[in-house]
């Protein structure tokens, strides 16, 4: 019985966001075919398991929330280094993604395939499938090693909704800080 009146009681809730918010929204596309997001993704964290400087193993983690009202689903994200003394490198062969956070991992997602641009420097993710509204999804990037130089590294974060045609959308930087043994901050 109790479960049937929790079941009840969420069906209610769900019914009542409904009411409020309306039905899904459907995809922006415009007549030439470009795809947009209604609602883009978010990024909700940047980390490093890693903060020293010439460390190898490191994993950087960007966590991005796709909302509800996204309209399409994600099928791929960029990063690329805006900020930050050395160059740094990756194991695109390491690179991995899963729902939730780093903090709270859950169902390791699929990719499709991983790639730098050799022009411009930027490695593109894809998920295969793509991921859908309302999942939060982390995707962690293996670096040869951290950098060489200490300091505050900028990776640009744009998303790319699912569709032939699909319109870029920057979503920020994520902020990592690398010390090195002489810095009074490790």
């Amino acid at each position: 019985m109790r479960v049937v009146a929790r079941l009840g009681a969420s069906l209610a809730i769900s019914a009542a966001t409904w009411a409020i918010t309306g039905p899904p929204l459907p995809a922006v596309q415009l007549a030439d075919g470009t795809v947009y997001f209604v609602q883009p993704p978010r990024l909700v964290e940047a980390t490093t398991t890693q903060k020293g400087t010439y460390v190898w193993g490191a994993t950087y983690y960007f966590t991005l929330s796709v909302p509800e009202n996204a309209g399409e689903p994600l099928q791929q994200v960029t990063f690329n280094q805006a900020e930050g003394t050395d160059q740094v490198r990756f194991e695109l062969e390491d690179t991995r993604s899963f729902e939730g956070t780093r903090w709270d991992k859950g169902t390791k997602l699929a990719l499709g395939p991983v790639a730098k641009d050799p022009q411009t420097g930027s490695i593109s993710v894809r998920f295969d499938p793509p991921i859908p509204p309302g999942k939060t999804v982390t995707i962690g990037l293996r670096p040869y090693q951290n950098p060489r130089y200490s300091g505050i590294y900028l990776f640009g974060v744009t998303a790319f909704p699912a569709g032939e045609k699909a319109h870029a959308q920057f979503l920020g930087y994520g902020r990592l800080h690398f010390y090195s043994s002489s810095d009074s901050g490790f």
